[in-house]
C-alpha cells in the first residue's frame, strides 16, 4: 500500500509575513517563490498548510 502524498507550492513571497508563519513555510521545505514539495499527507503537514494557507497552494 502506497502512502498518500500532497504537493505544496509556495505562491506568495514571505516579505512582511509573521515570523511564525515563515517558520511554518520552512518546515514544509519551501524556500523560494514557486518552490514545490511532495510531502506525506499527515495531520501535522495539514496543520502547517492550514497555518499558511494564504501563502501556499495545494495540488493533489
Amino acid at each position: 500500500m502506497s502512502e498518500k502524498t500532497i504537493r505544496v507550492r509556495l505562491v506568495k513571497g514571505l516579505r512582511g509575513v509573521q515570523h511564525r508563519h515563515r517558520l511554518s513555510v520552512r518546515a514544509l521545505g519551501l524556500n523560494k517563490l514557486n518552490d514545490m514539495r511532495e510531502l506525506k499527507d499527515s495531520p501535522q503537514v495539514r496543520g502547517l498548510i492550514q497555518t499558511v494557507n494564504y501563502l501556499v497552494r495545494v495540488e493533489q
